[in-house]
């Protein structure tokens, strides 16, 4: 992949992460983020799992923010890093403010793969779910009538959508030794 194109992949991942901030300011609605996926696109959410498809993008964005959005609950950036057609970033999922004005945070990682015209045909994102329910527990957080249930039984699959397989094997060590 040429700078140019890394240059490309860069930006579109800058753009969707200041729409996600405007979305988490309440500024845009939390739908318009499936804009930035392919029409078969996938995302992975560590607790609703998969969901394909930019409509299915759509409505799970503003499902699962539901009831977080404007209580408390933001990301913050870290660091990103590009590989090929990849994305890997750090953020923190900050879940509300303590009373000495620190945040509650909890890490993730999110593995994105770029597929041109400023779309991504996948996400998958990781966050210890073990973390955010401790965390949860010492901020006695209660949900609000806001928040929409969880899927019963979430589709598990990460794997990537089967027109873009090609991206996968971006660098693969030899490990036959």
């Amino acid at each position: 992949m040429s700078d140019a194109d890394s240059r490309e992949v860069r930006e579109a991942y800058r753009r969707f992460v200041a729409a996600r901030d405007e979305a988490e300011a309440q500024r845009l609605p939390w739908r318009e983020l499936a804009d930035f996926y392919t029409p078969d696109g996938v995302t992975i959410d560590p607790v609703w799992g998969r969901i394909e498809g930019r409509e299915n993008i759509a409505t799970y964005c503003e499902q699962s923010m539901s009831g977080l959005t404007g209580y408390g609950w933001w990301s913050r950036e870290n660091w990103t890093m590009c590989e090929g057609p990849r994305v890997v970033s750090q953020w923190d999922q900050i879940l509300g403010t303590r009373p000495d004005g620190t945040h509650w945070t909890v890490p993730g990682l999110s593995i994105l793969y770029y597929a041109g015209d400023g779309l991504f045909c996948y996400e998958y994102q990781m966050v210890n779910a073990a973390h955010i329910n401790a965390t949860l527990k010492k901020m006695g957080w209660r949900p609000n009538a806001e928040l929409k249930p969880v899927p019963r039984d979430p589709n598990r699959d990460f794997s990537l959508p089967r027109a873009w397989a090609h991206l996968e094997p971006v660098w693969a060590p030899d490990v036959s030794a």
